[in-house]
């Protein structure tokens, strides 16, 4: 039998843009539906927003395992089983009695959700290579950007004409929709003679090494903390739109288009320059914009005599411009250290993202979204913090790396 025909770039770009929407449509599309959960179920808009860590901490935990299952299994069993669980807790989620029992539900579904994200990265390096890998990675992050875009402007209309209920229906649907994508349109791309045994003895002792490898550890705290910079403010949404800009259910999207517009051209900006700057340059880049959306975020957030659209959302822009260069290229850098193992890296990395990034959400989001002042401090402090760091190791790690081991 003749070997399979590789995928088309497009095809995989498209699949894995889908699978990776899984995610921020699980996020957003929610967030115009806070006050309605909350008055429905006799909670607060507060305890509310924990159902985005019970998301997160659920997606945090099992994406130490997407990747490992994967490498052992296959690419493709891995992503249709996540997707089969993710569609049947959406189901859950929508038929929902009380705040404990969606909890219980929304943990399930980011237990499953992370699979498309993780695995898709995956994907991408067994298929690619190179710049070719650079430029697949930013097609797949430009239609990735849609999703946070799209999702808070399609829970608002549906919540315009059912309830909130009607939006976990619809991530039910989603979840079908992609579960047959992935069916007939996304080949495996991790064959049997690649694969790594799946034992619990050797996964630990894999994760342990990569907790030890200094150059690893490095990567995956600049990629956190630098977007997490950003992620205060799409967790903190339903205070800053609808308190701060003074919007309705219906205006999400005046804040998230623009903002993952900056994410989207950043996306863009970085497969055009694949092959015509070297990485460095590109982070250099990145980090720069960032940082300078950041000082203008704060400058206003504390100086302005009133808090207005659109200035209170234009630094922004430039912040998740700054993002989109930045990511890709540590990205790739950080999946090179594993090549055998580049599900487990994949894996690892989004499990420690994620593990801060609830911590965001569920912490220091309800703690500082009274005040766009204390926001803008807090951003600025995470994304000032991931470039000394890339800085240091740019300087100190890359000069005496030591393969992977």
């Amino acid at each position: 039998m003749p070997p399979a025909a590789p995928p088309s770039r497009l095809r995989l770009a498209l699949v894995l843009g889908a699978l990776a929407m899984f995610g921020p449509f699980s996020i957003d599309t929610v967030f115009p539906a806070f006050a309605a959960m909350a008055k429905d179920l006799g909670s607060t808009p507060l305890a509310i927003q924990q159902t985005i860590s019970s998301y997160l901490v659920g997606y945090g935990l099992m994406s130490l395992f997407h990747g490992a299952i994967s490498d052992a299994l296959g690419r493709r069993p891995v992503i249709l089983a996540g997707i089969l669980v993710f569609t049947l807790a959406s189901v859950g989620c929508a038929l929902s009695p009380d705040l404990p029992t969606l909890l219980a539900f929304r943990f399930l579904q980011g237990l499953s959700a992370g699979v498309g994200l993780i695995v898709g990265r995956a994907v991408i390096r067994d298929a690619v290579d190179g710049e070719d890998a650079q430029r697949l990675m930013s097609q797949v992050s430009m239609i990735f950007s849609i999703a946070p875009a799209l999702a808070p402007i399609v829970g608002g209309w549906i919540l315009g004409v059912g309830d909130w209920h009607a939006i976990f229906w619809f991530l039910a649907g989603f979840g079908a929709l992609i579960g047959l994508m992935v069916r007939f349109a996304l080949p495996e791309t991790h064959p049997p003679e690649k694969r790594l045994p799946l034992h619990a003895g050797l996964l630990v002792a894999n994760y342990a090494a990569m907790l030890r490898h200094r150059r690893f550890l490095w990567l995956v705290t600049v990629t956190t903390l630098n977007f997490a910079a950003l992620f205060l403010y799409i967790s903190s949404a339903p205070v800053f739109v609808l308190q701060h800009l003074g919007m309705g259910e219906r205006d999400f999207g005046w804040f998230f288009v623009p903002v993952i517009g900056g994410m989207l051209a950043g996306a863009f900006a970085t497969g055009r320059a694949a092959g015509r700057f070297r990485p460095r340059q590109m982070v250099l880049a990145g980090f720069g914009v960032g940082l300078a959306g950041l000082c203008l975020n704060l400058a206003y957030a504390g100086l302005a005599p009133a808090f207005a659209y659109p200035w209170a959302v234009l630094p922004l822009v430039l912040v998740s411009f700054g993002i989109a260069l930045v990511f890709p290229q540590l990205m790739l850098q950080m999946l090179d250290l594993y090549p055998a193992q580049r599900g487990s890296a994949s894996s690892m990395q989004a499990f420690l993202s994620l593990m801060f990034q609830a911590g965001v959400a569920g912490l220091l989001s309800p703690l500082l979204s009274a005040s766009p002042a204390r926001l803008a401090l807090a951003a600025l402090a995470l994304g000032g913090a991931a470039l000394l760091l890339w800085a240091w190791g740019d300087a100190v790690l890359l000069r005496r790396a030591a393969p992977a081991g």
